[in-house]
């Protein structure tokens, strides 16, 4: 039945398509554990990336990007379908996206006869190979693993081989047909291990407020910084191969990372430096140089842009809206919301001394100016994905024992339980430690946040009980 419905939509999806565009070939590189500012063209010191900055001064660069999820793979799953992670079935981050979601290579191979292809890190929408060989072998047994089909190339490997897999892919493309190639890169995930000339001097970085300025913390970032210092070089050895073969005035270049910082405050959480990451787009003859944007976009917008920017109508279930017209300088209507899910991290099972590291439900939906935070699990005490055993954690632990702590920091890393809604004022409170939640004279933004929610958990079947209405009490 689900094939069946599957062939339908695709059929409505083709006949809605019947006008013509010269159709650009396109490049998706994906860094990993990527948050914003953390390139020197948002003017962040801590950095260095002379690549990414040419990208955004030959094109647009976003300052609110968000993903769908502070995790890779329900992120990942977002971008892909136009969806939410919720709607596409992909919470948990151990799943295969299912056979029935239609996603953005496939689309563009089958109804505007694109070369498509997938290489660099793992693209994480095929299942994980870490659940345990018994798992492993119920994927493999029920077909499960679907990427095969969705492209014409698939590769993985090193950051170092991206370069020499496009050019593998580009040998392969037949002439006639324009390119989607979605590059990975593993940089700045963990393991932190770029040289010494990438990495700046630890006492000279830049710390926001969310971080206590520790030792510990000026290390871990400095590890972090190198990492993307080193992905502008990577990313160099793809532009230069683009430029090489004639490619790159031809190309429509997306550049994001696809969840924040392993760094407390950052990926797993559903603060703004969890799923708020570097967005830039270069089209050489469409988008103009040296623009910039502040509008909310989201994960789920991707898919229905690129397939816009290739004349296709955006597929009818998608949720995400294309920024087309803002690209091109025409009129557009930004979105009034967006909204990040987290569900549970990696493929560790539940214990009774679990954190909300490995295992947390929680949904955020955000405005211009206000953060909504919905913790259907406060109990699970918070502890940073990836990152709780590292220096900064540590150091933040001891001052909090110690008594040494500050107290909005305390409060945002140590309440226990976590308060089941937050409230935040972005501009007044950009760090997002003053939880407002509850408070009168922002009672009625913080009611229109929460309806926003539940129309959004209602219209992707989202499993969670929906949040309660201040009105209603």
């Amino acid at each position: 039945m689900r094939d069946l419905v599957l062939s339908c939509l695709i059929l409505l999806f083709v006949e809605s398509n019947s006008f013509a565009v010269e159709k650009p070939n396109i490049l998706f590189l994906l860094s990993d554990d990527h948050s914003y500012p953390f390139l020197s063209c948002y003017g962040d010191s801590n950095v260095k990336t002379p690549t990414l900055d040419r990208l955004a001064g030959e094109g647009m660069k976003f300052h609110r990007f968000f993903t769908a999820a502070p995790q890779c793979v329900p992120s990942r799953a977002a971008l892909m379908t136009g969806r939410s992670p919720v709607a596409a079935r992909m919470t948990r981050f151990s799943a295969p996206l299912p056979r029935d979601e239609a996603t953005l290579p496939e689309l563009l191979r089958d109804q505007a006869g694109y070369y498509t292809g997938i290489c660099g890190r793992s693209f994480h929408l095929d299942g994980s190979n870490k659940s345990g060989q018994a798992l492993v072998k119920v994927f493999d047994q029920n077909n499960l693993k679907t990427f095969k089909d969705r492209v014409n190339f698939l590769r993985t490997g090193p950051d170092k081989g991206v370069s020499n897999q496009l050019s593998e892919f580009l040998d392969a493309k037949p002439t006639e047909k324009p390119f989607f190639m979605w590059a990975n890169f593993s940089d700045p995930h963990h393991v932190w291990d770029a040289p010494e000339p990438f990495r700046p001097d630890p006492s000279l970085l830049k710390l926001p407020q969310h971080w206590p300025d520790l030792p510990g913390m000026r290390k871990q970032l400095a590890d972090y910084c190198a990492e993307i210092n080193r992905l502008d070089g990577t990313v160099g050895e793809v532009v230069a191969l683009l430029e090489k073969r004639g490619l790159l005035e031809k190309t429509l270049i997306v550049f994001a990372g696809d969840n924040g910082a392993a760094l407390p405050h950052g990926k797993g959480s559903l603060y703004d430096p969890g799923s708020n990451v570097p967005f830039l787009v270069r089209w050489p003859g469409v988008v103009k140089p040296g623009g910039e944007s502040r509008v909310l976009v989201s994960g789920e917008d991707l898919a229905p842009t690129l397939l816009a920017a290739a004349g296709l109508a955006k597929y009818p279930k998608m949720s995400g809206v294309s920024i087309l017209p803002l690209l091109k300088g025409e009129a557009y209507q930004p979105r009034k919301f967006l909204f990040v899910e987290r569900g549970p991290h990696g493929s560790a099972p539940v214990t009774s001394k679990m954190s909300s590291s490995g295992y947390d439900l929680s949904r955020a939906v955000r405005s211009d100016r206000y953060k909504f935070i919905y913790n259907c699990t406060p109990w699970l005490p918070y502890s940073p994905v990836d990152s709780a055993g590292g220096a900064a954690w540590k150091e933040i632990q001891t001052e909090n024992a110690t008594g040494q702590l500050p107290s909005g920091l305390k409060t945002t890393y140590f309440s226990s339980p976590r308060p089941v809604y937050e409230l935040y004022d972005l501009e007044n409170d950009p760090s997002e430690l003053d939880n407002l939640s509850g408070q009168a004279p922002v009672a009625s933004d913080e009611q229109r946040l929460r309806e926003a929610l539940a129309e959004k958990m209602i219209l992707d079947w989202d499993y969670l009980p929906l949040p309660a209405m201040l009105n209603d009490n």
